[in-house]
């Protein structure tokens, strides 16, 4: 699974939620859907408009985290 770690770069940044939609464009109820993982899609647009705001790469914002070997096919 894939997990966002939008929040902890706001946070070293100083930076609100609402500010980094600002300072995008991309609204609100999305940046806190990324920001909480509960997003469907990430569009790359937006991966680009984030990592240029945070001045940071893709891995600084997202992770691959394995999912639990059991019941997994």
């Amino acid at each position: 699974m894939i997990k966002f770690k939008v929040k902890v770069m706001l946070a070293l940044r100083g930076m609100t939620q609402k500010e980094l939609a600002e300072k995008t464009g991309i609204r609100p109820p999305t940046v806190s859907a990324i920001c909480t993982g509960a997003v469907k899609h990430f569009p790359i647009d937006a991966l680009d408009k984030i990592c240029t705001v945070l001045d940071c790469q893709p891995a600084d914002i997202m992770e691959y985290v394995p999912d639990d070997a059991k019941g997994v096919q």
